[in-house]
């Protein structure tokens, strides 16, 4: 299971939102062995006033949070962000310099979905790849 939130400016995610969508969801399929219909972003548009970085960061600077159950190994961690660095760069035009990437595990049983604990479901995929 994984969820994943990407926050930019507003003003910016208009331009590149649906194929920013596509490329993190082809990373994560790509390095976790995700199943391609399990997609999970959520979108946070802020304004100008609410969103503070640094002058070296440019206006499609990007936050993305990934949050997963716990299980993978740091090498498959690291060929994601690898991953999501390569194709954001390649594919929507933003600089790996504008893109920042926070993995958050959690264990199973930390989760609730549809109904069950997340340690109870049946998953169709592995988690410790």
């Amino acid at each position: 299971m994984s969820q994943i939130k990407i926050y930019g400016l507003k003003s910016s995610f208009a331009c590149y939102r649906n194929t920013l969508s596509d490329v993190i969801h082809k990373a994560v399929v790509e390095a976790l062995a995700y199943p391609v219909d399990k997609k999970f972003h959520r979108f946070i548009g802020m304004s100008n006033e609410d969103f503070f970085f640094p002058a070296d960061r440019g206006s499609h600077y990007t936050i993305i949070e990934i949050s997963m159950f716990e299980g993978r190994s740091v090498e498959t961690k690291k060929t994601l962000i690898k991953l999501l660095f390569q194709y954001i760069e390649q594919d929507v035009g933003i600089a790996p310099q504008d893109v920042e990437i926070t993995i958050f595990e959690t264990p199973k049983h930390n989760w609730g979905i549809r109904g069950q604990c997340g340690d109870e479901l049946m998953l169709g995929y592995k988690v410790g790849v």
